[in-house]
């Protein structure tokens, strides 16, 4: 299905679109950054402290990493979880970043076959789905939020970088 050089471009790219979208919503505010957009998590800060977790929560299940603080479920502000102001969020953001990426750096064959079993506190159910449908999950999750904060710092007045995997710059 996949393989560890799709994995290692996917990070390549979280890393490049995280890189354009908090430069951007640097450049904006925090006013700008926590306004309510209408999208399904309100505000551009609320929508990257989302990915954020979940990323967290994904290399968790398959990435040996700590397990997020906050649950899912009960959860009010996810970024706030990770980081009382936005420099801090901007700090996490980047170690998480070097660490999916070093992460990625690692995998093998065989990291990505077989099943991978956890409980979703979503569902409040136990789920057993390929690991390597799941590592995808992760990247598609990721970008298909980070859209929805493309859209709105676009309408914010900011300019984020193409989002057009062609246009990364890898070797």
């Amino acid at each position: 299905m996949i393989t560890p050089e799709y994995v290692r471009m996917m990070a390549a790219y979280n890393l490049w679109q995280n890189n354009s979208l908090y430069r951007e919503a640097s450049a904006i505010g925090e006013g700008a950054r926590r306004e309510g957009r209408g999208a399904f998590f309100g505000s551009i800060y609320a929508t990257l402290g989302h990915i954020l977790w979940c990323d967290h929560i994904w290399m968790y299940r398959f990435g040996g990493w700590d397990k997020p603080k906050l649950d899912y479920v009960n959860s009010s502000s996810f970024a706030d979880s990770f980081a009382s102001d936005w420099d801090g969020l901007c700090a996490v953001r980047k170690q998480t970043d070097e660490r999916l990426t070093s992460w990625a750096d690692q995998l093998t064959d065989d990291d990505l076959a077989g099943d991978l079993t956890w409980f979703s506190g979503t569902s409040k159910n136990p789920i057993t789905s390929r690991r390597a449908m799941v590592i995808v999950h992760m990247f598609n999750h990721q970008t298909h939020h980070r859209g929805q904060v493309h859209a709105m710092l676009t309408a914010a007045g900011a300019k984020p970088d193409d989002t057009d995997l062609p246009y990364m710059d890898i070797e």
